[in-house]
């Protein structure tokens, strides 16, 4: 069966901890930041489930006043990668953040991550700048944006 993507809600809080454990050894958000994302922030929140289970989730995240959206979190369960659901999520995410009035989406990946670089290279991110010493263990990064053209 072919994952669905959805609106995250409470209920998938323990399973999107659960993959947010296995996915990340550094940097990873706890259960009142993800309970934040999903009922506080200006984001959207998605999952993918299957019916065995949670499949990966992404966030995308809202400024008043800016026309810029961020690409804050993705995960995709190991048995589940390599079969389009990370850029089916990025996709959804956004589609919406345009439908929302953006015109570029950002995000920040690491400089070593280059499977994932080349994912958002694939989906027409460009590297706009690099970040010394960005994450948690001192591991730099680098920041990613794409247009959102109308």
């Amino acid at each position: 069966m072919k994952p669905r993507l959805r609106a995250a809600t409470p209920a998938d809080l323990p399973a999107i901890l659960a993959l947010e454990e296995s996915a990340f050894a550094t940097d990873r958000f706890n259960h009142r930041q993800f309970r934040y994302l999903l009922r506080q922030a200006r984001a959207t929140f998605l999952v993918a489930r299957a019916e065995h289970g949670l499949l990966g989730y992404g966030v995308v995240l809202y400024r008043v006043n800016s026309r810029r959206a961020r690409l804050y979190t993705i995960a995709v369960a190991e048995t589940a990668r390599g079969q389009g659901l990370a850029s089916a999520l990025i996709t959804a995410l956004a589609t919406e953040a345009r439908r929302r009035g953006c015109r570029q989406l950002g995000l920040e990946v690491r400089a070593d991550n280059v499977a994932a670089q080349r994912l958002y290279e694939k989906l027409g991110f460009r590297v706009a700048n690099p970040l010394a010493d960005y994450y948690e263990d001192g591991g730099a990064g680098l920041r990613m944006t794409l247009p959102l053209d109308h």
